[in-house]
């Protein structure tokens, strides 16, 4: 059982103002901004297999994961309700629904407030064009990956608890399954369905043959994680607040569950009643959203992609042998995983990734690398788990630990560091990768972290909503989880760094090919000077506080530099 820590929820979607000492910028500056920067690249797509190749990994996993053994003993029709877990191989949540049934009808619900709603404090689009055109791709595979299962994804546009009666009511549905979530917008929304259910009665055959009234159920299942929930060993509300704490623990005395296999068809949905709701729906273009078109999107969303993107990381270009050396890259699609987007969307099981690397390190080899993206999953249930521990302080501006510090909300100086004109070429050159493309590399995310709260001094949590809007891989545990890390506000007050700029760009980026990737104007400069350009470049809008190892005083944060690992998030 999940143990939540008893603490009030305030949501971040439904407050409809921010509190008035905070200011919200300007999005049509940000719009404006962007389009006179437009950065041409050639876009590299990831996967980078071409239709055949991907279709056929897609295939071989699905049917290494095929069961025709199991058998369903359940009755009446259950509703599955898909959120943020749009896959079919290793849905432990949806193959409950399968059992428990004759029928399934999965459900997709377009939240306007997930959609076109906007970020609690600062105002920014809740989610930008980029992430959701990525997951209009998963809706549209998973629409054609169930097709395959014998049903379909009836999609329906408008909120959770108001769609979600409705249909229950109109199949006569005895229970709506779903994946639980942490965060308080997520957790509203599921008491909100519940609450809907229980105005539902329908009516179910008993034992005598009489047919009896009911209220449809509820039911949550666990499934974001490598690492099971029940399986830990403490309470979630004793979890360490030292990630290497509980990486120990669970590598210890827990163990990762097989994934879920699956019956050759999950159908059939539902036998009457679709026409009468509607028929099956329509999944949203970008344009039905009000977001406008967007260019230079590197990866093609849905399950079928995931998994071809793990099988063309793994078996085909080899790379896992070696990740741990080539993770901290920034340019080009094999130095990381490149895993991140399709895990927040719920395209790609955590579980899976574990058992192909197990798969992996018997066929190939086993070495630090491949230990290492278990490593880094790790990292990303803690987050999770973290979530559950803390609520909604994760989304304070002190942080789960209440720390109190001055920052600042300067809207010239943040709208700098968004559209990538700060002076500085590491910084700026990551902050267009991420307008591009809506992914940056961890090292990146860390720099431009630091320099956001250090060496701007700005309030933590508009680089937080910032990234919220722009991310493909942007989920609320691993996003504001990173950024209370980055900020010195998280659960562990050790994790507290400063990223020198110079250092890293002379570590990571020597001959500032990263840079003249995204900023033309400095390709014909000589190599050694790509990021230390002087008045080449734009003027830098704020000097350094750490310089070549030299301290500026700044009372806000005179603070202790320490060798921690500062911002993780889920693997990349």
């Amino acid at each position: 059982m999940l143990h939540f820590i008893s603490s009030p929820l305030r949501s971040r979607f439904l407050l409809p103002n921010p509190p008035a000492n905070l200011h919200v910028l300007d999005m049509s500056a940000a719009a404006s901004s962007s389009s006179s920067r437009t950065v041409r690249v050639a876009a590299v797509p990831v996967p980078s297999l071409g239709a055949g190749e991907a279709c056929a990994a897609a295939d071989e996993a699905f049917q290494r994961y095929t069961s025709p053994s199991l058998r369903r003993g359940g009755a009446g029709v259950a509703v599955f309700w898909f959120r943020n877990d749009l896959r079919i191989l290793d849905n432990e949540a949806l193959l409950r629904a399968w059992a428990s049934s004759e029928a399934v009808l999965p459900v997709y619900c377009v939240d306007p407030r997930v959609f076109t709603g906007s970020t609690h404090y600062f105002g920014f689009p809740k989610t930008g064009a980029l992430r959701a055109q990525f997951l209009i791709e998963c809706l549209g595979d998973l629409k054609q990956n169930l097709r395959k299962k014998g049903l379909d994804l009836l999609v329906r546009h408008g909120k959770p608890e108001e769609i979600l009666p409705s249909i229950a009511k109109a199949v006569s549905a005895h229970t709506v399954y779903a994946h639980m979530e942490t965060c308080s917008e997520e957790l509203l929304v599921e008491r909100l369905v519940r609450k809907g259910l229980e105005q539902v009665q329908i009516t179910q055959g008993g034992a005598s043959g009489q047919k009896k009234p009911l209220n449809p159920r509820l039911q949550l299942i666990w499934g974001a994680t490598m690492y099971h929930t029940d399986d830990l060993p403490f309470p979630v509300r004793d979890l360490p607040d030292v990630y290497t704490q509980f990486r120990k623990a669970v590598e210890s005395k827990s163990s990762v569950r097989n994934c879920s296999k699956l019956p050759p068809l999950l159908g059939p949905p539902p036998s009457s009643s679709i026409d009468e709701i509607g028929g099956w729906g329509t999944i949203p273009t970008l344009e039905s959203l009000g977001l406008g078109s967007e260019k230079g999107m590197h990866f093609t969303g849905g399950e079928s992609a995931a998994l071809a993107r793990v099988h063309e990381y793994f078996w085909k270009k080899d790379q896992l042998k070696v990740y741990k050396e080539t993770r901290n890259g920034m340019l080009g699609p094999d130095y990381s995983t490149k895993f991140s987007p399709w895990l927040a969307s719920g395209s790609l099981s955590p579980r899976y990734i574990c058992e192909e690397v197990k798969r992996y390190e018997k066929q190939r080899v086993a070495n630090d690398s491949t230990y290492w993206v278990l490593f880094e999953l790790i990292w990303r249930d803690y987050f999770r788990f973290l979530s559950a521990k803390y609520g909604n302080s994760i989304f304070h501006l002190g942080g789960p630990r209440k720390v109190m510090l001055r920052w600042n909300q300067d809207q010239a100086l943040f709208e700098s560091w968004r559209d990538g004109r700060t002076g500085y070429p590491l910084i700026d050159a990551n902050m267009r990768e991420l307008s591009a493309t809506g992914f940056m590399s961890n090292r990146g995310r860390q720099i431009v972290c630091s320099f956001l709260v250090r060496d701007m001094g700005i309030d933590w949590r508009m680089g937080a909503e910032w990234f919220e809007t722009c991310l493909l891989d942007y989920d609320p545990a691993s996003n504001y989880g990173n950024w209370t890390y980055g900020a010195g506000v998280g659960n562990d007050p050790r994790e507290d760094r400063y990223f020198s700029i110079p250092k890293q760009a002379k570590t990571y980026d020597p001959e500032g090919e990263y840079v003249a990737y995204w900023l033309e104007e400095l390709r014909l400069l000589a190599k050694e000077r790509r990021n230390f350009p002087g008045a080449s470049y734009i003027r830098q809008i704020v000097p350094l506080k750490f310089d070549g190892g030299n301290q500026r005083k700044d009372q806000s944060f005179n603070r202790q530099r320490r060798p921690n690992n500062m911002y993780r998030r889920q693997i990349k």
